[in-house]
């Protein structure tokens, strides 16, 4: 679907119609469309030629799109499919291709650093309320995916570290798990406590994903109907920005382990 967009904003960058675009290609207006709704794929050799009758000069983003072109990668994930709804199964494929991982949570945990008490305490608050086989489908997803993950940057707001989800022992559990990985090689952890001084950043709540070239960043965030993936470039600049405006205000990695550790302490 990523490929499918990249191809028509390509195309309409050009100001062509999809019928003038086929005509260039040698095929039916049909198969264009088709392509471009990802009810169809596209050969490397059309794909490239479909770049030069757009004009684009970027050599590195066509050869991005080449390799989603001709990726055939049946990932782990796929064992959910029909079991979970599809924004559990494209997220983990974004997971896979990523170059990178950036978060920002302002009231959960977020699911990367999740232990499985506090993943079932936050799938069972769902409402309508899920079976309990579709909890554990879910937190054995998420369990799945975290071991896959070897580096990100993620920033913490306190209330998300006060919010118990669950009952004391979970909360304290979690914070603990906190600690501990916040000595891990490849992640990052800061907080931003309750009693900073004019922060605006309550509604940056986002999981940025680096794409193999910047245009192909994703941003996703929680909706109510599961996830949303955004990727425009104005809307991933406004998101990087905010990622950065959010990062610099935290605190950092030390004083966060130390202040993660005092809330452990509290409870």
């Amino acid at each position: 679907m990523r490929l499918a967009t990249e191809l028509r904003r390509l195309r309409e960058a050009a100001d062509l119609t999809s019928r003038q675009a086929a005509a260039l290609l040698g095929v039916s207006p049909t198969q264009i469309t088709h392509i471009e709704s990802g009810l169809a794929g596209v050969s490397e050799e059309r794909l490239r030629r479909l770049a030069s009758h757009y004009v684009c000069t970027d050599e590195e983003f066509i050869d991005a799109l080449v390799a989603m072109a001709t990726d055939r990668t049946r990932g782990w994930w796929e064992e959910y499919r029909g079991l979970l709804p599809t924004s559990f199964l494209d997220l983990s494929e974004l997971d896979h291709h990523a170059t990178s991982h950036r978060e920002v949570s302002i009231v959960y945990v977020p699911g990367l650093l999740q232990t499985e008490d506090y993943a079932r305490a936050v799938f069972s608050s769902r409402t309508p309320q899920l079976t309990s086989e579709e909890v554990e489908l879910r937190v054995r997803h998420r369990m799945t995916r975290q071991e896959r993950i070897t580096s990100c940057d993620v920033v913490i707001h306190e209330a998300a570290l006060r919010i118990r989800v669950g009952d004391r022992r979970v909360a304290r559990a979690q914070l603990a798990h906190l600690v501990t990985l916040s000595e891990a090689d490849g992640i990052t952890l800061r907080v931003v406590p309750f009693d900073l001084d004019c922060f605006s950043g309550a509604s940056s709540a986002m999981t940025y994903l680096g794409g193999t070239v910047p245009k192909l960043d994703t941003v996703v965030r929680d909706v109510p109907h599961g996830s949303a993936f955004i990727d425009s470039e104005a809307q991933l600049r406004v998101f990087g920005t905010r990622f950065r405006k959010v990062e610099e205000v935290s605190l950092d990695p030390a004083r966060s382990r130390d202040f993660i550790h005092r809330l452990a302490k509290e409870l």
